[in-house]
């Protein structure tokens, strides 16, 4: 039986912030073109990848990789259309 540590809540609060970012996007909340929308994201990949640091599992660090680096552009995109 494996214990439940501190990387794993770090991970989880990933999780959950990307699935809550996703049900804001797909309930109409949000759109894809907000900050908060890529930054949620981005916050959610890092934590799960600082989780992964631990107990490594390619296939999931190369899909949150990928998944942090779209959000950053996302940041990017969302900063370059801000009103001055």
């Amino acid at each position: 039986m494996s214990t439940f540590g501190v990387t794993d809540c770090i991970g989880t609060l990933g999780a959950i912030a990307i699935v809550a970012a996703y049900a804001a996007l797909q309930s109409g909340l949000w759109n894809s073109e907000q900050l908060r929308y890529s930054m949620c994201n981005a916050v959610g990949s890092a934590l799960i990848l600082v989780s992964l640091a631990f107990d490594p599992n390619w296939p999931s660090i190369f899909i949150e990789g990928f998944w942090l680096g779209i959000s950053v552009f996302g940041l990017f995109r969302a900063f370059v259309k801000r009103p001055r």
